[in-house]
Order: C-alpha cells, then structure tokens, then sequence
C-alpha cells in the first residue's frame, strides 16, 4: 500500500509542473480545494485526477471540513468541560492545586481516547461520504463499524498508525529546517499537497480491502 501510494503522489507531480503549481495554489486557498481533491482520490480514482472545477472542489471542500469538525464535537466537549471543571476547582480552592491538575491529567488522557476513537471511525466516515456523496454516510456508524470489522481491526489500526508515523516524520523534518528562515513554509508549501496524494491514496487502499463500494 505505502509503495502503491508513493507511486500515485510521485507521478501526480513528476513532470506535472501545471498541476503541481495548481495543487500549491489549493494549498494556499485554506486548503478547501485540497479537501476537494483529496475526495476525489478517496473515490479511487486512478490515476490521480486533473485539478480542475474548483467549484466543486470548495464545495465539497468545505463539506468535508464539516463532516470533520463533527467528528471532534465528542474531543471538544470533553476538553473544554475538563478545563473549564479544572480552571474553576483551581481558583475556588488553590490549595487543592494537586488534585486539580490530576484531575485534568486525567481529563486530558480521556480526551486523548476519544479522540483515537472518534478518529478512526471518522476516516472511514469521511471515506463512505466521498464514495456515496452523502454527509449522512459520514456518520452510519453500523456501515463504518462494519468495514472496519471486514479490514480486520487490528490490521486498521496499525494501517492509521503507519500513517500517523509517515506524518510525524513529515512535520518533524519541517519543524528541523525551520531554523532556515522560511524554508519550512516553501517546503510546507511545496510538499503539502504530494502527502495529502500520498494519504488519500493510501486510505482509499485501505478502506478497499474490505471489498466495499
């Protein structure tokens, strides 16, 4: 999967120098037609597609933006009553200082755990939303729940974690060349797009090993 997606993203700009320079120009655009982009990718289409209609590609953009920023909901909520519970234990009883900042840690670990969750069932969402075109499919959490059942969890996992690592890696050599002023916002620039190639190809590989449309 990693070599097929590398493949994909190398040769969606590898002497595609038009393309490229309309992919960083959907960069700099908030991102949003990248969005767009990438669920047409998500849709398996092979190989990567023209980047053109942009205004599709701000539509459906922004609609994923949506569907995303649903998927946090449970992660917000969580964090903020735990800061805000924390902020008021803090000040309407400083001597209890200890406690409260346990009790945060805690609230932060939890937080942390619906995140992951909230994050794998939100990949295949967001996948089932590029493949049916519905933001309702986004959340068919007995479809979602299915697929990733036909993947094999423990196969899921360690897929969404191989690419967490990729983007780790990714960011933490940006942040290291960031000491060159500026190269990490040309670089970001530059490279932004061919990962999110890279991802979406190598998601759409994954959700398609459950043999589901």
């Amino acid at each position: 999967m990693i070599g097929d997606s590398f493949a994909y993203a190398k040769d969606s700009v590898t002497g595609k120098w038009m393309q490229w320079l309309l992919l960083i120009i959907a960069t700099v655009l908030l991102t949003l037609p990248l969005l767009g982009y990438s669920l047409k990718m998500l849709r398996g289409e092979k190989p990567a597609p023209e980047v053109n209609d942009w205004g599709t590609l701000f539509v459906d953009g922004i609609k994923y933006f949506i569907v995303t920023l649903i998927w946090c909901i449970p992660a917000i909520i969580v964090l903020v009553f735990t800061i805000g519970i924390g902020a008021v234990a803090l000040v309407s009883q400083p001597e209890a200082a200890i406690g409260a900042i346990g009790g945060m840690l805690v609230g932060l670990l939890i937080v942390a755990i619906v995140a992951i969750i909230t994050g794998l069932l939100g990949t295949i969402g967001i996948i089932r939303f590029a493949r049916t075109g519905s933001m309702g499919e986004a959340f068919n959490f007995s479809a979602i729940l299915e697929t990733i059942g036909k993947i094999g969890w423990v196969s899921y996992i360690i897929a969404v974690i191989v690419i967490m690592i990729i983007q780790v890696i990714f960011f933490a050599v940006i942040g290291i060349l960031s000491v060159v002023p500026y190269l990490d916002i040309v670089l970001e620039l530059l490279l932004l797009a061919p990962l999110t190639i890279f991802e979406s190809r190598y998601l759409c590989l994954v959700y398609d090993a459950a043999g589901t449309a």
